[in-house]
């Protein structure tokens, strides 16, 4: 026996040994007990993570076949990414495959995916099929696309695999469909799972109560693993060694209707009955919860509600865990509910303690649901407050959520890549590195065409390239003559460090001022003069920021944009409820966007557009506060929705509201403003239903008398953006208008603005509803709760106005002004058939008609009344357009502007 072949029988035993380690407590183990980490395209051993978790190179290992393929280590990884298993990568440039011998049962199967640039092959070339055994796992999967579509750096994907031979086979195989395709693979974790699916009886979700008969060869993927209303869980902090990454849930909460988050009371213990093995969830999953709140009759207005995105055509497995953990709820009937799945009550009168049979017991409930469609597709999960038995307790709660997608008959798991944002595309390059290094092998290609040719062509492109980094540089330092930070600058830095002397301007802004008084003793790193008035534009301390939001209470949260956070708040002691928008320092918008808000909102007052109440811009922050919007916006009320809908009185009431504060923008401000992000999610309402225009950190004040355009970069949002501005480039108040006439048409069909899965000629709304509109069909996509309630004379007005707002070329738009007059008109010919009784079955009489159209009903310039009803019943979604509207696939085509974000700004 040689000395080579000594070290191979060695390290055969430390592997038997590292990889077969017990992996399960007495009554909760299974037959095998094995736990592989292995870190591809290294030959290191003993390499510990962050979890403490030791992983070995695969090169050490016989798992690996001889075949060839490459190893590569990025040198200027992501300070972000953890090194390992992501610092190294094995690369196949043809199929490939590893052996892993196992015993028969159920594993988990985790992939990890770090896509960059590696060597010479660039990240976005990488396409590959992923097979394990008999399952596809992976088709034309695509790592850089999915971390540019999340906004992540890396991604791990966990699966959940039956195997009956004594070999797994994990193959890699470069995609055939694109060229230059390459697969590569970070690291692999094999972990020995117990059946988590089959033990308890799982039930179809839409409420008949049906068995769902599990196929023991299924495979499962992990989509979500939320620790409900607690903090996220590390692998090392889950139970039965399973490895499990438990994730917090707040960001796939809902809306602003983020209930309330609790721990367990001190005097319970929560114990696993006999039937529950402690594997299914870690004791921490059940300790916390989220539920709706202490107040019965706010939570009987909403759903407590997750939203997330999926691959449509599966079906999937969704995994309730509950656990009372709160005296004095010990006794049945104190606290029942309905859980709801894609709007289908999936249980009705669900109540912990039946199931669990006391407080501090864990029990979990499964439900299967079928999606249908192709692509992406967001998954809603609710709970409501049951009414149907004499509950004490109007309330729901929840403590830990899973979502497994299951494969198809064919054993097929793969979903189709998601649809990256223009936005994230733009960021994501920063995250793999410099693209150019990526592209040595296409460089060396141009120069063997020719040497001379070659370094002509060279020399113009590093000309072209020390250009464009001149220029970024200039404009990252840029301010303009007015002491204005210029369109161009994307740099985030805070005003008080932006780094311009005394001398320069006066941006910056004192600190710790006496709150409402703008003054105080500068402590920054200026101490100079506000360009703010100090009588419209009152400055906060970062204490009372803290103070109102009680220390940026995740539950104060009502929304996410692209500036970064939204959180309720109370300012004055109480008295005053504000909305706080907290800067994200990750966020594309910066300093620009912080600095035009605030110009623009302390010089401009109006019922209709939404108040400035001051700012913070103190340790590094960017904050600004306004006046509270009690009923969100627009578009929370439209559609993907569990609010009562709105009437259409109501609507147009809204419409008129907005373009009214539009109207004074574009001719009441000294300088024309447009706004140039006029959205439904950018029109909020108040408590008493007023509309108010929002949102200005993209405004720009317009052309100058002798100029009939401003000339700029362009920025909006998908469905919205005026193709005349993003053709040439050149923004007039008419770009408002056009984004209003899609507003109205969303107002008036209830649908998102883009749905990527329905017929090509459909996505779009503006497309489609022109369509209709000019093909006299228009009422059949209007919202079906609209049906009969709109006078004919009244639908007409208003549809040709939106068309009118929808012209491609600007000059043939009205101006909205026209718009705003037009509104008012059509909302006086519903309220004139309402008020003499003639709608009926959504028509008007003619004399009715006539009487207005020839003066008899005067439309007058005051403001109409505003609506103050507000609903107090929870309606049912059954027969609104939502419904389908929330089963569809809401991702833009990558066209338009580089501010893309579906949540809203």
């Amino acid at each position: 026996m040689n000395y080579s072949t000594s070290l191979v029988l060695i390290y055969s035993l430390f592997l038997s040994f590292h990889f077969t380690t017990p992996a399960f407590a007495a009554g909760n183990s299974t037959s095998n007990s094995t736990h592989i980490l292995l870190s591809c395209g290294t030959s290191e051993t003993n390499i510990v993570d962050a979890n403490n978790l030791t992983w070995i190179g695969d090169s050490t290992t016989k798992f690996i076949s001889q075949t060839a393929s490459q190893t590569s280590q990025w040198p200027s990884q992501n300070p972000s990414v953890q090194e390992v298993p992501y610092s190294n990568a094995r690369i196949f440039t043809s199929n490939y495959t590893y052996s892993f011998p196992l015993s028969p049962g159920r594993y988990f199967l985790r992939l990890y995916f770090y896509p960059t640039n590696y060597s010479s092959l660039l990240a976005s070339d990488s396409y590959m099929t992923v097979t394990a055994g008999p399952y596809t796992l992976l088709s034309n999967f695509s790592a850089w696309i999915t971390v540019t579509a999340l906004n992540y750096d890396h991604l791990f994907h966990e699966f959940s695999i039956n195997i009956t031979s004594t070999t797994l086979n994990l193959t890699f195989a470069p995609s055939i469909k694109h060229p230059n395709a390459f697969a590569f693979i970070n690291g692999i974790e094999i972990v020995s799972s117990p059946d988590i699916f089959s033990i308890s009886t799982a039930y179809y979700g839409d409420g008949t109560n049906k068995v769902f008969s599990y196929d023991q060869g299924m495979a499962f993927q992990t989509m979500y693993r939320l620790n409900v209303g607690g903090q996220s869980l590390s692998p090392s902090e889950d139970s039965g060694n399973l490895y499990r990454l438990w994730e917090n849930d707040q960001n796939y909460i809902f809306g602003a209707a983020f209930g309330v988050t609790f721990s367990k009371d001190p005097n319970v213990t929560i114990e696993y009955p006999p039937n529950i093995p402690q594997y299914i969830a870690p004791v921490s999953v059940y300790e916390t919860a989220r539920s709706m709140g202490p107040e019965p009759r706010i939570n009987l207005q909403y759903n407590l509600t997750w939203i997330l995105t999926v691959d449509a055509g599966f079906y999937y497995l969704v995994r309730f865990h509950f656990c009372e953990i709160q005296y004095p709820i010990t006794k049945v009937n104190q606290r029942v509910f309905s859980i709801d799945i894609n709007n289908q009550t999936a249980q009705n009168q669900f109540d912990i303690i039946l199931w669990s049979k006391g407080i501090g017991k864990p029990v979990y409930m499964d439900y299967v649901v079928f999606t249908v469609g192709s692509g992406q597709m967001d998954m809603w999960v609710a709970l409501h407050p049951d009414l149907s038995t004499a509950t004490e307790y109007f309330d729901a709660i929840l403590n830990g959520l899973e979502i497994f997608k299951m494969s198809t008959v064919e054993n097929n798991l793969a979903g189709l890549n998601p649809v990256p944002t223009v936005q994230n595309t733009a960021n994501s390059t920063q995250g793999f590195g410099d693209k150019h290094k990526g592209s040595k092998g296409k460089v060396a290609a141009i120069i063997g065409g020719g040497v001379a040719g070659g370094i002509f062509l060279l020399s113009i492109i590093a000309c072209i390239c020390l250009f464009i980094i001149y220029k970024r540089h200039k404009r990252k330092d840029k301010v303009s003559e007015e002491g204005k930070i210029t369109e161009d600058t994307t740099i985030w830095t805070p005003l008080s460090l932006y780094g311009v002397s005394n001398s320069q301007s006066n941006i910056s802004f004192k600190t710790n001022t006496t709150p409402g008084t703008g003054t105080g003793t500068g402590s920054g790193t200026g101490s100079y003069n506000s360009s703010l008035p100090a009588n419209l534009c009152r400055h906060f301390s970062f204490n009372e920021i803290l103070s109102a939001t009680n220390g940026f209470n995740e539950a104060l949260v009502l929304g996410v944009g692209g500036f970064g956070k939204v959180y309720r708040g109370e300012i004055d002691n109480g008295s005053t409820k504000v909305a706080i928008k907290r800067g994200n320092p990750l966020s594309e918008q910066g300093v620009h966007e912080f600095q035009t808000e605030i110009e623009l909102l302390s010089k401009l007052r109006h019922r209709h557009l939404v108040s400035l109440i001051g700012y913070c811009e103190e340790k590094n922050e960017m904050i600004l506060v306004y006046d509270y919007m009690a009923h969100g916006t627009l578009r929370e009320h439209l559609y993907r929705t569990k609010n009562p809908p709105l009437t259409w009185k109501q609507r147009l009431e809204i419409c008129i509201g907005a373009a009214r504060g539009l109207h004074y923008l574009h001719t009441g401000a000294k300088h024309t403003v447009i706004h140039r992000d006029v959205k439904t999610t950018n029109i909020l309402l108040d408590e008493k239903w007023i509309a108010n225009v929002s949102d200005f950190g993209l405004s720009k004040t317009g052309p100058a008398l002798d100029h009939s355009h401003v000339s700029t970069v362009v920025k909006g949002s998908f469905g919205y953006l005026d193709p005349e501005y993003y053709r040439r480039q050149q923004l007039t108040e008419k770009s408002d208008v056009y984004s209003f006439g899609v507003v109205l048409f969303e107002v008036l069909c209830a649908r998102p603005v883009l749905i990527n899965n329905l017929p090509k000629e459909q996505v779009n709304l503006a497309e489609w509803a022109l369509f209709c509109q000019r093909n006299g069909v228009l009422e059949e996509i209007i919202d079906p709760y609209l049906r009969g309630k709109i006078v004919p004379q009244c639908l007409k007005k208003y549809a040709d106005t939106a068309e009118q707002c929808l012209a491609d070329q600007g000059i043939d738009r009205p101006s909205i002004g026209d718009v705003l007059w037009n509104l008012e008109f059509a909302l006086q010919l519903q309220l004139n058939a309402e008020e003499s009784g003639s709608l009926v079955s959504g028509t008007t009489s003619g004399e009715e008609t006539r009487a207005v159209i020839h003066g008899k009903k005067e439309i007058s310039d005051e403001p109409t009344s505003e609506s103050t009803t507000t609903a107090t019943t929870t309606i049912s979604m059954g027969g609104r357009s939502i419904v389908s509207a929330d089963s569809y696939e809401l991702t833009p085509s990558a066209v338009f502007s580089q501010l893309v974000n579906p949540k809203g700004r």
